[in-house]
């Protein structure tokens, strides 16, 4: 028997899954494993870094951070935000907080996640294949970095939020960390952990990815990617500290610079200011499967299904000269014309920024305002290095609330706003930071398949 892993690549052409270059890089120009041997086991080292390109093409599938990992937390934070015009249900009940434990979007997002999971704990039991000790820290330093990010976003959908200064007993979700040799569910013989459990394994897991990446990795994770979702980890914990001195790492790097014009980064491909993001092609990309950011938010001739709209009241909270308003937000032309729409999602093509340089200055920014110091530069200064790229006007003085008014305007339609409500324990349509109606349910067909798991409260 053969266990098969849905890859999705063809990077012998690098066209498909993955990357989308002018040529091909060394590092991902190998031959895809469309399946595992009888055993069970990656056998060579060659399938098992082609299993760790699965990981990355699996990451921009839809169900993840091809558009729910970004659109899902959106949607939950609409209020004078976004609006969904669709007629997709699952994105529906979302957005209007009324999910029922048989959600598409819920359930999809859950099975792919752990998927991919699954993929990376038999990525990592293979590693002894490898003889190269530089090539197998490397690969276990991907695998660990996709299966901490991936834990840490369920933990966020799935389970009540981290409160700092609290135990944090609350449940969370299944913690998967061993291989799953067959093709049921990996999460079935799987109860939830703790969320403190969570997100201790989370930073396990990307502390040891920091120190086993390299620093360039190609399109890949590299060590600074690894750093960067840790900054974005302390901040949802409230570890202003830890996430303030991530950030500087980063930031003070060099190997990442902003851009010039806002608007660069989502017209154009692993541009300076990115430091991590998913690789799409014509070919390959969420939006040929009548899915993906662009297939949603985009109304524009041929382009887009007009299903997400941005509220007036957000786009006024700009100022007239922002580019991000001026240059990232348009009425649309094309389905459901004459609604206002954002700019960042335009192409099916381009790639998707996950993690980039502006979040880095906007955590130290506001890690160093809380805590009362200057690591790396004055929060004001941070601040307006992002607003004069912006033609935003600059500030002379800077609160809490200016800089929390910052990351929305600058992270809009970038799946942060119900995430960021919640670590700063606001309300979002009439509901608080903690109401169980912010919790995505566990599918039901995960709870009717396993007895260990448990429902969350109202569902």
């Amino acid at each position: 028997m053969k266990i098969k892993y849905k890859l999705k690549i063809s990077l012998a052409t690098c066209a498909v899954g993955l990357i989308s270059l002018g040529s091909c890089d060394d590092k991902l120009n190998i031959e895809p494993t469309q399946s595992i041997d009888a055993s069970g086991a990656l056998i060579n080292a060659q399938n098992v870094e082609s299993a760790v390109i699965g990981l990355y093409a699996n990451l921009g599938n839809p169900q993840l951070y091809g558009t729910n990992l970004l659109l899902l937390p959106d949607l939950q934070g609409g209020a004078n935000y976004i609006r969904w015009d669709g007629t997709f249900v699952g994105y529906r009940e979302v957005f209007r907080n009324a999910m029922t434990p048989i959600n598409s979007e819920a359930t999809r997002t859950w099975t792919e996640a752990y998927q991919t999971i699954n993929l990376a704990n038999n990525i990592l039991e293979a590693l002894p294949v490898i003889e190269d000790e530089d090539l197998q820290n490397q690969l276990k330093g991907e695998a660990l970095f996709i299966r901490g990010i991936l834990h840490f976003e369920l933990v966020r959908l799935y389970a009540l939020p981290w409160v700092a200064g609290a135990a944090n007993t609350q449940l969370g979700v299944p913690l998967i960390l061993t291989a799953t040799k067959e093709e049921a569910q990996a999460t079935m013989q799987y109860p939830r952990a703790i969320v403190a459990a969570v997100y201790n394994q989370v930073l396990a897991d990307l502390t040891e990815a920091e120190s086993l990446l390299p620093a360039t990795n190609g399109v890949r994770a590299n060590s600074f990617a690894a750093t960067a979702f840790l900054s974005r980890v302390y901040l949802q914990q409230s570890d202003f500290a830890r996430a303030r001195d991530a950030a500087n790492t980063v930031i003070s790097s060099g190997n990442y610079t902003l851009n010039p014009i806002v608007e660069l980064i989502y017209k154009n491909d692993n541009t300076a200011e990115s430091i991590f993001e998913i690789q799409q092609n014509e070919q390959n990309n969420a939006g040929t499967s009548n899915d993906g950011l662009t297939t949603f938010y985009g109304s524009l001739p041929g382009i887009g299904r007009g299903d997400v709209r941005v509220e007036t009241a957000f786009q006024n909270l700009y100022a007239t000269t922002d580019t991000r308003r001026t240059n990232l937000l348009y009425i649309g032309t094309g389905t459901r014309a004459g609604r206002l729409r954002t700019g960042k999602y335009t192409e099916f093509s381009t790639n998707i920024p996950i993690i980039r340089l502006a979040e880095m200055y906007l955590i130290r920014a506001e890690a160093n305002y809380r805590l009362g110091t200057t690591i790396g530069d004055t929060p004001l200064h941070d601040i307006n290095l992002i607003r004069n790229r912006a033609k935003a006007p600059e500030l002379t003085a800077i609160t809490l609330e200016d800089i929390l008014l910052e990351r929305q305007l600058e992270l809009a339609f970038e799946g942060q706003r119900i995430h960021d409500i919640k670590r700063t324990q606001s309300a979002t349509g009439g509901y608080n930071f903690n109401d169980p109606e912010l919790v995505f349910p566990i599918p039901q067909r995960e709870i009717d398949a396993n007895l260990a798991l448990v429902q969350n409260p109202g569902y």
